[in-house]
Order: structure tokens, then sequence, then C-alpha cells
């Protein structure tokens, strides 16, 4: 492995300052590679493998993609809750492969701070409460993801304007908010209100370069914020899906709406007959997808609503 240059400063030279989000079933190593070498952070959930073994094979590829250090860094995201049983064989392949960026959802980080840190790697928990940024920041994580509503897939309650002032009270670390952020405005926003960087999902999911079923592709095209449920029926927590899915499966809305699954977070294997199989989710900013295009494309695009902006900002200021 040739990078050299620290995690810290390469995020201080991105194009934008953006992540690309971990998305189940969507993000393979060709978003992220494609994302990195745009100039954001590109990520990639641990789940969207099979197995360990296949993991392996995807890190690998990444982190020969992008050696020579002149690309942004990558994340890898780990799910910590208890019921997955693979985080033991995925955290030793962190040690190996040693992702800049390591991202916990779903449980604390503190199982994997100690090994990110060794390598000097940056940790961010994934949160979508005040009360559980307390907790991994007193676990001592570098970042934090604050999920605010509007988020695609796993979703939080409160707004992000109010969600950055209650965290930045205790925690000057790096801040990424993710919720509803789907064009360059939105990412300066974010900025505006105080956080570091945007993270952003849904904006992603119809990149070339993504993994994402060309069924749920074209739903994306044709679906705005109305065509979102939010529901704890697939994954046991609070994701927003699109309801053409639900309803191209047969399922009754109401009834999902109210529903409840058991949480159960290890992997690929056997996805065939989990509950999710065919519902398919996005963000409130589902809407802005216009056109499947390459990620490039969709990080130039971003990048000069971002000036454009910025400018249209500072010159209202001088009149």
């Amino acid at each position: 492995m040739r990078v050299t240059e620290s995690p810290r400063a390469r995020l201080a030279r991105l194009r934008l300052p953006v992540f690309a989000a971990p998305m189940f079933l969507v993000s393979g190593p060709e978003l992220v590679v494609a994302c990195c070498k745009a100039g954001i952070v590109g990520s990639i959930p641990a789940p969207n493998a099979r197995n360990a073994e296949e993991l392996e094979i995807f890190m690998r590829r990444i982190a020969d993609d992008l050696a020579d250090g002149e690309a942004a860094p990558w994340a890898l995201n780990l799910v910590t809750h208890r019921t997955n049983k693979r985080l033991p064989d995925d955290l030793a392949l962190v040690d190996k492969y040693r992702p800049p960026i390591v991202i916990t959802a779903l449980g604390g980080p503190a199982p994997v701070i100690e090994t990110v840190h060794r390598y000097n790697g940056l940790v961010f928990a994934d949160v979508n409460s005040v009360a559980y940024a307390r907790k991994a920041v007193a676990a001592g994580v570098d970042g934090l993801v604050l999920v605010c509503a509007g988020a695609g897939g796993h979703t939080g309650d409160l707004c992000g304007p109010v969600f950055l002032q209650e965290v930045r009270e205790f925690f000057d670390g790096y801040l990424a908010l993710a919720g509803g952020i789907a064009t360059g405005r939105a990412v300066l926003a974010s900025r505006a209100m105080g956080a570091d960087f945007a993270y952003m999902g849904t904006a992603f999911m119809a990149a070339e370069e993504s993994r994402t079923d060309p069924g749920h592709r074209d739903m994306l095209l044709s679906c705005s914020a109305q065509d979102l449920i939010v529901t704890r029926a697939f994954t046991g927590a609070r994701a927003n899906m699109l309801v053409p899915s639900i309803l191209a499966q047969g399922l009754d809305l109401a009834e999902i709406a109210v529903s409840t699954a058991k949480m159960n977070f290890t992997g690929l294997e056997g996805a065939e007959v989990k509950p999710w199989k065919g519902i398919w989710s996005a963000g409130q900013g589902v809407g802005a997808i216009k056109a499947v295009e390459p990620a490039a494309s969709i990080v130039a695009r971003l990048a000069e609503e971002y000036r454009a902006a910025s400018r249209s900002l500072v010159e209202g200021i001088l009149q």
C-alpha cells in the first residue's frame, strides 16, 4: 500500500466536502473508486459482500485502485450491531487493508476504534440521536455522521439545524450531515450550518457505477419525496422506503406503516429470503435525480452548483 498521506490531510483537499454514503445493495467497489477519483469520499458497507472472503476481494480492489494517493480517501462501513456475527472477520480485514476511514453503524463504535487508530485511520460513528452522539464521542470517535429526518434508508427524527447545533455544543470533531441533501446548494447550506461534510446517498443511487437494481433505478427517476414512507417493517430500524416498491410486492401499506421487523444485519447471505427483498429505499432528495450518469458527472454538477450558490451568496451580501 503506497498511500502515506494522513486521512486528515486528504480530507482537507477534497474537491467538494462530500461523502458518498454507503448504501446497502447499491455501493460496490466501482462506485467507491469512481467517487474517490472524482474528488469526494466514496464508501461501501461491509454487508454488501456475502462473506468475509468476498469483502476481501472488494477491499483489495479498492486499495489497489486508489493506492497512488491522488484520489480522495475511501471509507468502509461496518455494522456493529450484536446480530452481526461477521464483525470479527471484517475487523481483521480492516487491520489488513487499512481503509482511511471506518464508519460504524447500528451499534457502538467501541469495537473498532483501537484497530483503526492503531494505523492512524479515522473512525466516524453513524448516529441518529443526540444521546447516541454523546456515547460515540465518549468512546473516542474522530467524527460523527448525523442522520437526520429525510435520510435515505435508515433515518432519524431531528432536522439538520437542530441536530448540528446540539452536537456542536459538546463535540468539535468532524461532523457529516445526512438527510435530504441532493444539490450543491444543499451541500453549501450544510457547511453554513456547521457541518464539515455533506453525507449524500440518494444522489448517487442512479450513478452508472452503482449496483442499483434496474427496476430500482427506473423507480428513482420517477419518484419524489411524496413517494416515501418511514417504517420499521423491513430491517427493524426506521427507514425511508419507496411506496411503489412496497405496493409492487402486494403488501398492505397501512400494515407496513406500523410493523416492526426483528433486527438482523448479517449481510447478503440468504438475502433472497430477507424481508427487504424487492423493497427499495431512497432519501427525501430523490426528486433531484433526473438521469443515469457517471459518478464523475454527478460530482462535477454538484461542484458547479456549490460554486454558483457561493457566488450568489457573496454577491447578495455585497449588494
